[in-house]
C-alpha cells in the first residue's frame, strides 16, 4: 500500500463487515498536577471467535520502531475478516515517548524509572507499577503477547522468549527475525539478570501467568527505519496467520538460528574512544579470540582496552557510538544451540 493511501485510524467504533475496530483513549495513571497520563488502545475483534492477541510498543520512548509497525499493521487488518481479537497499543510508556528517552526522568518515578521492570505491575504502586498494571489489565486476557523493541543501530534484529518455553519458542520461529536468543530467568538466571530486575519484564510476567510472550528487537532507536518496520510487521502478520487469527498462508521468513547467551555481553573496562574492527558486522560469525575493536584515550592515543571476543558465535551486537563510558557494552556474542530452516 502506497503511503499516500494509508488509512488512520478512528477512534471510537468502526464496522467492517461483521468485525470492529475501536480506539479507546485510556488513562494509566495521574501526575501530581492532576493531568492524566494517556494512550490509545487498539481493539480489532473478529467476526468469528479465535484467540486474543496483546501488542505493544514504545514501553521505552526513544524506540519508535514498535510504533510505526503498529501503525501499519492497523492498515492490514483493519478491513480484515478476523477469527479471535487483536488488541495494539501503539505507546505503552508516554513518559518516555514525550522525552524521546529509555527511562523516565527520576522525578517522575524515582523508584522504577523503567516501566519493563515492574510488571504485572500495581494499582497502588508508582507511577510505573501503575501503567504497568492499567496495561496488564487487557495483557493478561491474551493468549498470545508481543513487546515489541528496537534496541540500537549496533543491533542485529533478533527475538528473546525465555529458554525452555516451547510456545513462546515457537512464536518467536514464526516471528522470524532469523535470530532467536533464549534468555534463562529465576534461578537458572545470571547474577546480571537478577541485578537488572530482568524479573519484572513483560514477557517473564506473561510466562508466569501460562501466556507465551516474545520480545522482538528489531534495533535501531529515534528513527523510523524501514528495513526494521517491515520486519516487525511481517513477523506480527506471521503469528495472526500462525494462530489462525488471519486466514492467510504463512510469509516465508528465511533460514533461523537458535542461540543461548541473551546477556553475552562484553563492557568497557574504562571510559574513553571505541574504534570497533572495520572488517566486522553485526550478524558475523566470531571464533573466542577474534579482534573487535580498541577502546584508546582520545587525549593521550593510549590503549586502554583491546576488546576481543569471548565465545565462539554470532556477533548481534557492536557499538558504532564511540564515546563509551566504563561498564558500557562493546558487543554481544549469541552461542547458537544450531540451525534451523
Amino acid at each position: 500500500m502506497a503511503e499516500s493511501e494509508l488509512r488512520l485510524p478512528h477512534v471510537g467504533l468502526t464496522v467492517m463487515g461483521e468485525s470492529t475496530h475501536t480506539a479507546t483513549r485510556e488513562t494509566l495513571a495521574r501526575l501530581p498536577s492532576g493531568t492524566k497520563i494517556e494512550t490509545m488502545v487498539h481493539t480489532y475483534t473478529g467476526s468469528k471467535d479465535g484467540p486474543t492477541v496483546y501488542l505493544q510498543a514504545a514501553q521505552h520512548g526513544r524506540e519508535v520502531n514498535g510504533a510505526e509497525v503498529l501503525r501499519r499493521l492497523h492498515n492490514e487488518i483493519v478491513d480484515a475478516d478476523l477469527a479471535g481479537k487483536v488488541i495494539a497499543v501503539p505507546v505503552a510508556d508516554p513518559l518516555t515517548f514525550d522525552h524521546v528517552s529509555y527511562i523516565t526522568p527520576e522525578q517522575l518515578d524515582p523508584v522504577n524509572p523503567n516501566m519493563n521492570r515492574v510488571w504485572p505491575g500495581d494499582k497502588n504502586g508508582s507511577i510505573h507499577e501503575r501503567m504497568a498494571a492499567r496495561l496488564w489489565d487487557h495483557a493478561h486476557t491474551a493468549d498470545v503477547i508481543i513487546d515489541l523493541h528496537t534496541g540500537s543501530p549496533n543491533m542485529l534484529p533478533h527475538v528473546v522468549a525465555l529458554e525452555g518455553h516451547t510456545d513462546s519458542l515457537e512464536l518467536g520461529r514464526v516471528f522470524g527475525t532469523g535470530l532467536l536468543l533464549t534468555e534463562q530467568a529465576h534461578a537458572a538466571a545470571s547474577e546480571e539478570w537478577h541485578r537488572r530486575s530482568f524479573g519484572g519484564k513483560l514477557r517473564v510476567a506473561a510466562v508466569e501467568e501460562g501466556i507465551p510472550s516474545i520480545t522482538p528487537e528489531l534495533a535501531y532507536s529515534e528513527q523510523i527505519v524501514e528495513d526494521a518496520v517491515e520486519i516487525g510487521v511481517r513477523g506480527i502478520l506471521n503469528v495472526l496467520r500462525h494462530l489462525d487469527i488471519l486466514d492467510e498462508p504463512l510469509a516465508d521468513t528465511g533460514p533461523q538460528t537458535l542461540a543461548r547467551n541473551h546477556l553475552g555481553r562484553i563492557v568497557a573496562s574504562d571510559s574513553g574512544l571505541f574504534r570497533s574492527n572495520p572488517d566486522l558486522t553485526v550478524g558475523a560469525t566470531v571464533e573466542s579470540g577474534m579482534f573487535l575493536g580498541t577502546l584508546y584515550d582520545p587525549t593521550t592515543y593510549e590503549p586502554l582496552q583491546t576488546i576481543r571476543a569471548d565465545r565462539d558465535g554470532i556477533l548481534y551486537v557492536l557499538t558504532q557510538e564511540a564515546t563509551v563510558i566504563m561498564g558500557e557494552a562493546l558487543a554481544n556474542i549469541a552461542e547458537p544451540y544450531n540451525s534451523q530452516d
